[in-house]
């Protein structure tokens, strides 16, 4: 199978079913056999995913591809098991992270639910323009990414954890703030987008917000 078939919830999905890492092995770059470059669209995925797991609380090193031919059976062997070793390192998916089992779920599947929004972005703004390993890399690492990720994902990942949140019941922002790492500024921020969206409301009766 090529690697370009592989989608952000394929990750996703080894992660939520208990997997502590996840590999992908790829052609080498500029030797595609389907004339479709697929493994630089997996490229640039791994590394918008990557961020995006870090973001979230979770080793970004948990998530790695690496480059061969079929006739490399050698750097296969020897990638997977330093990739295994490097697992057996980190321990646990979220353990080492110091993620509740509840805390890990609730991240994972706010991804899980973004993955439409977020194969939208990165065709059209979270994609390096240049063909090549280093330029992927750079534009992975340059402030312009950066700002780019916080302006397009860093916020619904909030508002999606929040409202996740919520939905087991009504919290002060306080409250929410401390339970996802997040400033009460922030919270409140968010807070107020998720009002105008309709997606939350405060109660007055009981001073907590909650969902619509």
């Amino acid at each position: 199978m090529c690697s370009g078939r592989i989608d952000p919830a394929f990750v996703l999905r080894a992660f939520s079913k208990g997997a502590d890492g996840v590999f992908i092995g790829a052609c080498h770059l500029s030797e595609c056999n389907y004339i479709t470059h697929g493994n630089y669209h997996t490229l640039n995925m791994v590394l918008l995913m990557k961020k995006i797991i870090e973001h979230i609380g979770l080793n970004p090193e948990r998530l790695r591809m690496n480059f061969m031919s079929g006739a490399e059976a050698n750097v296969f062997t020897e990638s997977v098991n330093d990739f295994v070793k490097k697992i057996k390192e980190l321990g646990p998916l979220g353990k080492t992270e110091e993620l509740s089992q509840k805390s890990l779920t609730r991240k994972l599947e706010t991804v899980t639910k973004l993955i439409p929004y977020i194969r939208l972005v990165e065709r059209e703004r979270l994609r390096a323009s240049v063909q090549t390993e280093e330029a992927y890399h750079a534009f992975f690492e340059s402030d312009e990414l950066n700002r780019i990720f916080n302006e397009t994902i860093v916020e619904k990942l909030a508002i999606g954890q929040i409202v996740s949140l919520l939905k087991e019941g009504p919290l002060t922002t306080a409250e929410i703030a401390g339970d996802l790492g997040l400033t009460p500024s922030e919270v409140s921020k968010h807070l107020n987008t998720s009002s105008r969206q309709k997606l939350v409301r405060f109660d007055e009766n009981l001073k907590r917000y909650a969902v619509s």
